[in-house]
């Protein structure tokens, strides 16, 4: 009779982390050749902050720049030109909100249409599939960071960081992605139907427009401020926003931190569930 050494099971643990890199990377190419495919969807997650992006910029950026002067933070008051400066952080990280409702309806495609339960009968590692996901996700959302930094750059936004400060604001902007993709993969694991999943991560995109992303907190009524003040995408806006401004960030970068870590592993604790369970008819 063999008995199994704790060599062997350290073996063996090693070589099914290596099987389920191995899945990870092939459901993450099956991702890519989707993204590739079907470019429209990409298009989508990307064009909707730079229509954000001139419209805050042109039409409103005069008004808000100037009649909001007195509130705004220090170096940040005086224009359209001011305006893009101080709107553009925001932009930036609903460009990330909007990708992520992307990856709610891929899961939600993925669950319905019968591909999961192929998956399930094959000697295919379960976290591969959802690992597949949120990598894709997070190539496909830098896409459309890269894109709308660009964009703000050509009308007028002037980020004044260095290099260090450019590593930590992208370190930033992947801490948020890493938590909403997360986040809207369980919201795509638990809709019951596409439409449902393309509906459920909307208030990630209205967030920003409830925190300090367009105004400053200081000038909203008592109890829309309050909100603002507490909400998640305030410290994450405020944070980016000292990073490539200057202005101060305080204690935000921690919080900002908390938030993602927070809802990043609660998150991923929710969609192994979901996923996990036994499948349920749709």
């Amino acid at each position: 009779m063999s008995t199994m050494t704790m060599d062997d099971t350290v073996l063996d643990d090693a070589d099914t982390r290596s099987h389920a890199l191995v899945h990870a990377r092939i459901m993450l190419r099956r991702n890519l050749r989707h993204m590739k495919r079907y470019p429209s969807l990409t298009l989508m997650v990307t064009l909707m902050p730079l229509v954000l992006l001139l419209l805050f910029v042109y039409v409103f950026g005069g008004t808000l720049g100037s009649g909001l002067g007195s509130g705004m933070p220090a170096g940040l008051h005086g224009g359209r030109a001011a305006y893009a400066d101080y709107v553009a952080p925001a932009i930036i990280l609903m460009a990330v909100a909007a990708a992520a409702q992307g990856t709610a309806i891929a899961v939600a495609q993925d669950m319905t249409e019968g591909i999961i339960a192929r998956f399930r009968t094959m000697a295919v590692a379960r976290s591969s599939v959802l690992t597949g996901h949120v990598v894709g996700a997070t190539i496909q959302t830098l896409t459309g960071v890269v894109a709308v930094t660009a964009a703000a750059i050509a009308v007028g936004f002037r980020p004044h960081a260095n290099a260090a400060e450019w590593l930590a604001a992208l370190g930033v902007v992947l801490l948020l992605t890493f938590a909403v993709t997360w986040l809207c993969v369980g919201l795509g694991l638990s809709a019951k139907s596409v439409e449902t999943a393309s509906n459920s991560p909307m208030f990630l995109i209205l967030l920003p427009f409830l925190g300090s992303g367009f105004v400053p907190t200081d000038s909203l009524p008592t109890a829309m401020r309050w909100f603002a003040e507490y909400e998640p995408f305030t410290p994450v806006t405020e944070t980016l926003r000292g990073l490539l401004t200057g202005t101060r960030i305080g204690d935000n970068l921690v919080i900002t931190i908390a938030w993602c870590v927070g809802v990043a592993v609660l998150s991923y604790a929710w969609s192994r569930r979901l996923y996990e369970r036994e499948p349920n008819p749709r």
